[in-house]
């Protein structure tokens, strides 16, 4: 098991249900060194429409000796920066440094639509030794081409910036992760990063069982000519909110060019309801370096309709994604959590829900 210390505020009741969880399903590290304040800073976060917002300062992760040299074994992790989802943003940091071997060898590239000096704020000060840089994703630019889905959620520009990582990070960024908010990693973000893309562009788990049909409309498919995309493919759905990206490919093959033109077509044809995944698909389904599914237990929030409770898929796990609509954090706050939500509390930063657990 990889070696972590929390605060003693942090609740027994998440810190019970995640040790349960590691030992049935993880295989971690044991080379993180943390060096952790006796009592966490309390910093404000600024989050719109809140009057007493405050994440806990996170402890300090360190290095273990089998790491080599920072200069040249980064690690480049890629998220959006949004305050309606900072607090799972936290929580999301808060897990990969944790379980990293080397949490220092980590550069986080995050992406936001309009500068927000409180968010900028409270990532530095929950923290302060993160290596992190900002980049404006101009909303202009894909407006216009962003069709109603099934919900608002899914409509929101910056669920599209990945689609614009590789034009925003800087050239010498060969490689990147991206990753969503609303997930948390148990296991070591290295192995990921590590693995080999061969001559794809991309890197995710797929999933081949699913009924690929229902991710595009009947017009798609009674057309004459569009659903030829997929000759020459098997197409299988795959999850945009965990990606390997070989940046470098995806520049080269003008991917993001390739996106932008089926989302044309879906204002003129109506061609699918799923937001920013369809393009995707529609562009690389079938042509991406498939990996395990440890890598994306996705759908923990439920359906994108009502959020109800899943359970675990059988197997070993390395990631936990609440993809739909349901948010662990909400739920939480609501007192009606599911009880895979207790495995995203112990990564929670956000003060006032302690207070919930310790009532």
């Amino acid at each position: 098991m990889a070696f972590w210390s929390l605060s003693s505020s942090f609740p027994l009741l998440g810190l019970l249900s995640l040790l349960l969880f590691h030992q049935t399903s993880l295989t971690t590290t044991t080379d993180v060194h943390l060096n952790i304040a006796p009592h966490p800073t309390e910093v404000s976060d600024g989050l719109v429409g809140s009057n007493s917002s405050v994440f806990l300062e996170a402890p300090a992760f360190r290095n273990g000796e089998s790491c080599g040299n920072l200069a040249t074994d980064r690690i480049h992790v890629a998220m959006t920066l949004d305050a309606n989802y900072l607090r799972g943003t936290m929580a999301a940091v808060l897990s990969i440094l944790q379980h990293s071997t080397c949490p220092e060898d980590l550069t986080f590239h995050f992406l936001w639509v309009r500068h927000e000096p409180e968010v900028f704020t409270s990532i530095k000060s929950t923290f302060p030794y993160l290596n992190f840089k900002v980049y404006r994703f101009d909303v202009h630019r894909v407006r216009g081409l962003i069709s109603k889905s099934i919900r608002q959620a899914l409509d929101q520009p910056l669920n599209y910036a990945r689609i614009y990582l590789a034009n925003l990070i800087p050239n010498e960024v060969k490689r990147v992760i991206y990753l969503d908010s609303d997930l948390v990693m148990v296991d070591d973000i290295a192995k990921l990063w590590k693995v080999d893309l061969g001559d794809k562009v991309l890197a995710a788990p797929e999933y081949c069982h699913a009924n690929f049909t229902c991710y595009f409309t009947g017009t798609f498919w009674s057309d004459p000519y569009m659903p030829r995309t997929f000759e020459g493919r098997k197409p299988c759905y795959f999850n945009t909110g965990v990606l390997v990206m070989d940046v470098d490919k995806w520049r080269h093959g003008n991917y993001t060019k390739k996106v932008e033109d089926w989302m044309i077509v879906q204002k003129q044809k109506r061609i699918y309801q799923l937001g920013s995944l369809p393009p995707f698909l529609l562009v690389l389904a079938g042509n991406i370096m498939p990996i395990d599914h440890r890598w994306n237990q996705h759908g923990l929030g439920g359906d994108n309709v009502e959020g109800k409770c899943r359970e675990l898929h059988p197997g070993p796990i390395s990631l936990l994604h609440w993809s739909g609509k349901g948010k662990p954090w909400l739920r939480l706050d609501s007192r009606k959590p599911c009880s895979v939500d207790n495995l995203w509390a112990p990564y929670d930063l956000y003060r006032s829900s302690r207070h919930s657990f310790e009532e």
